[in-house]
């Protein structure tokens, strides 16, 4: 992960970085992931990045400090899956709300922005019927 980064941070591909440094593009790939690397291809790697090649071993952890880092991962974890569906959620009801408007606009054309009124009630007219003649005062 370390390679990885300073890696990235450099704006490299990996092709690149076996360039620099002389490797196979297999091996920064096999590096990259984890895999323990020989003297030599730490001293090609610390060349290419300008440091020191003991800097680029990846520090033992403890089990007590990984299992934090796993609580913490999953609280994260758990957290942004929450904001997900939530937002999955929102998005469904807006496109539902949206299609339902859409079919509601083309069924009922006629009736237009002013809903009951233009159906053909008027303002004065209390029982609000729907035909188009003149209600009954």
């Amino acid at each position: 992960m370390l390679i990885q980064k300073l890696r990235l941070q450099r704006g490299w591909s990996q092709e690149q970085l076996a360039d620099l440094s002389g490797l196979s593009v297999r091996t920064v790939q096999r590096l990259e992931r984890g895999q323990t690397a020989s003297v030599e291809s730490l001293k090609a790697l610390g060349a290419a990045f300008e440091v020191d090649f003991s800097d680029l071993k990846e520090p033992e952890m403890n089990t007590t400090t990984s299992q934090s880092v796993r609580n913490d991962e999953t609280l994260a974890l758990a957290h942004v899956r929450k904001l997900k569906g939530f937002y999955m959620h929102l998005l469904l009801y807006v496109v539902i709300i949206s299609f339902l408007a859409f079919v509601n606009l083309m069924t009922y054309r006629h009736y237009g922005l002013s809903g009951a009124l233009s159906a053909g009630g008027s303002a004065s007219c209390p029982t609000r019927c729907a035909c188009s003649t003149r209600c009954p005062s």
